[in-house]
Order: C-alpha cells, then structure tokens, then sequence
C-alpha cells in the first residue's frame, strides 16, 4: 500500500500498557508501520513512543510475551493523535519433556540395586561435627567474622600500647646480623635445605 502525497502527517503518540493491569507498562515495544515498508519504532523503558505517521496508516506492536496488537490511525485526527495501546499478555503451553539420567530401564536397576544408601540426619551430623571434620573445615574455609574482629582489637591494642614506643628496626641488629650469617654459614636445615 503506498503513500499518497496528500496524506496528511500525523505525530502519534502514547503509552504502552498490559490489558491486565493499567499501571504497568510494556517496555521495549516493537512498532512497525505495516502501511509505510514497515518502518520500525519502539517504546521507551517507561512504554512512551511518539513519531510521525500517515493518516490511515496500520501499526503492529509486538512484544515478547504478549500478543501482537493492530492499530490504524483514523481519517481526520488533525496533526497529533494519542493513545493509549494495551497489549495481553500471551501464555504459550509446551508439551511437557519427561528427562530420564539414564538410557534404559537395565541402566537404572544396575544403579538403583548398588546404590549406596546414605545415613540418617543424627549421624550425618555426627560425622560433620567430629573433630576432625572441624579440623579440615577450619584449615580450609576462611575466617569468619569473629576472628576477623578480635585480630583487629588485638592489633589495634598493640598499636595503642606500642604508639610512643620506638619500633626497632631489625636491619639495624647486631645480633640479628650474627645470627643471620651462622645460619647460612652453617646451612641452616629447617628451610628444607639438605
């Protein structure tokens, strides 16, 4: 259907709404302008659009989610026409998939008859709360808060205790420096060496 000279322009303009509730709008909306090569438009984030069309000129706004909506600008409106469009929201049903781990009915007896049956919650607790098992989760997992807190009241202490106090700078001992060269002249065992 092409455009006639004479047809008059028209600035459309309006807010896009779900039929099943009037305050929410519908953002990101496509409009084509079947009429018109079907130029493409599309709502804003708050489901505002407003640009230019032909008297007569058919709309289709489609949404992911909801069913396509026809609109044909009347005859006659002047330059500016305004609407509101409500679009329904669409449901499509999908045959329902049944997903099986294994192949055939043989795999899953093998599996079902050696299936290791687990331990009931009281010693599945017992198991967790071992001292053991605290071990290895404590040298794993990282330090909670209360650990976090009293290592920083505890420098912080330090620092209060310690903030008039001259820090000694062990670059400037002699006895550090002594000490130091015995151990690499004696080669010192407990960095692994051998």
């Amino acid at each position: 259907m092409g455009q006639k000279k004479d047809d008059h322009l028209v600035q459309f303009s309006g807010i896009i709404h779900n039929a099943d509730s009037t305050k929410a709008v519908v953002q990101y909306v496509n409009i084509a302008n079947v009429s018109y090569h079907d130029a493409m438009n599309m709502s804003n984030y708050q489901g505002y659009f407003s640009f230019v069309v032909h008297e007569g000129d058919t709309l289709r706004f489609t949404c992911v989610g909801y069913e396509a909506q026809t609109v044909v600008i009347p005859q006659g409106v002047g330059k500016s026409f305004t609407m509101q469009v409500n679009m329904k929201p669409q449901t499509v049903h999908l045959p329902m998939v049944r997903v099986f781990p294994w192949a055939t009915t043989d795999e899953f007896r093998k599996d079902f008859l050696t299936m290791k049956i687990a331990d009931d919650d009281l010693e599945n607790a017992r198991k967790n709360l071992s001292k053991g098992a605290m071990e290895a989760s404590k040298s794993s997992l990282a330090r909670d808060a209360q650990e976090i807190q009293s290592f920083n009241a505890q420098d912080m202490h330090m620092r209060l205790m310690n903030q008039h106090s001259l820090t000694p700078n062990p670059l400037l001992n002699p006895i550090a420096w002594g000490t130091l060269i015995k151990q690499i002249a004696d080669g010192d065992k407990s960095r692994g060496g051998n």
